[in-house]
């Protein structure tokens, strides 16, 4: 029983920083949306998580689509990896779709523009692609 009960605090807690982070990509402060970046990139490519996602894919669409319009150069680069990473955790079904059809044009709007730093577009290009792939059922 209190083994069960270890695994619960511990994913509980684990959920607590999840979305803290979550809350830290609408900081004001450029270091900590991307600290917050950086450890949603190391939860979502370490653990499946989509139980705990599905219901949050609105607001961190929303989050992310903020760094990602916002941002500059690094801060994008991160965002465009945790949204390919967010699409492979929704997999290939309506949600991973809405998020990736709700983020698409922002996507290309990056990869097109030649002022956005290579490090973003390359990272833009990559989601682009993999959430084509993952999520898109329109097969153009």
């Amino acid at each position: 029983g209190s083994e069960v009960a270890g695994e619960q605090g511990q994913e509980e807690e684990a959920e607590d920083r999840l979305k803290e982070h979550m809350d830290n990509l609408l900081d004001k402060s450029t270091k900590t949306r991307q600290a917050a970046l950086q450890n949603l990139r190391l939860a979502f490519s370490s653990k499946t998580l989509s139980e705990f996602l599905l219901e949050r894919r609105l607001t961190l669409t929303d989050s992310l689509e903020k760094c990602l319009k916002k941002g500059k150069g690094e801060e994008q680069a991160l965002a465009g990896t945790v949204l390919t990473l967010l699409c492979l955790q929704m997999g290939s079904g309506p949600e991973g779709e809405e998020v990736f059809r709700s983020l698409k044009p922002l996507l290309v709007s990056i990869l097109t523009d030649s002022t956005a730093s290579p490090g973003a577009r390359q990272s833009c290009a990559t989601a682009l692609g993999m959430c084509c792939y993952i999520a898109a059922a329109d097969l153009e």
